[in-house]
């Protein structure tokens, strides 16, 4: 840990950043698994989802500098190389065969809602370790992630 004046004890830091860090290699991992759909989506629906997916990726790459930026300010390193994160994303392996549509959504839908249950149980671990801040930054994420989570909810919801 680096000399902080931000005045979280040591024992809590050692504590949160550990969180941080598994919830940032989740988001860069979520991140290129949405790169993964914007670039090869396919079907009638093609400028609509590949829009859709540009735009939640930039919202999880936002998300994700939240992250890095706390893990920092706490004192830490944060890492987000790719090997880093595949060693520690919690996310399942994005489907590499699909091409439709559709079924892209469901899959981003399904390692977004991954990634916001992960951040739900976050939002507690840091409250009770009496990191305010760190609880707030999560549920603010979680509700990036929410908002991106329904839109990708309303395709697959829509009337045939």
């Amino acid at each position: 840990m680096y000399d902080t004046r931000i005045d979280l004890s040591i024992s809590i830091r050692e504590k949160v950043v550990p969180m941080l860090q598994a919830r940032l290699a989740d988001c860069v991992d979520l991140l290129t698994q949405v790169k993964q759909a914007h670039w090869n989506v396919k079907g009638p629906h093609f400028i609509a989802l590949h829009e859709l997916f540009d735009k939640t990726a930039e919202i999880v790459e936002a998300q994700g500098d939240m992250l890095a930026e706390r893990i920092t300010e706490l004192g830490a390193r944060a890492d987000g190389t790719v090997r880093v994160v595949a060693m520690q994303s919690m996310l399942t392996e994005f489907p590499l065969d699909t091409k439709e549509g559709l079924a892209y959504v469901a899959a981003v839908a399904d390692k977004l809602s991954l990634f916001a249950k992960a951040l739900r149980v976050s939002i507690d671990l840091a409250a009770k370790l009496r990191d305010a801040a760190t609880a707030d930054l999560f549920t603010q994420i979680t509700r990036a992630i929410d908002k991106q989570l329904w839109l990708m909810d309303a395709h697959l919801q829509a009337e045939r």
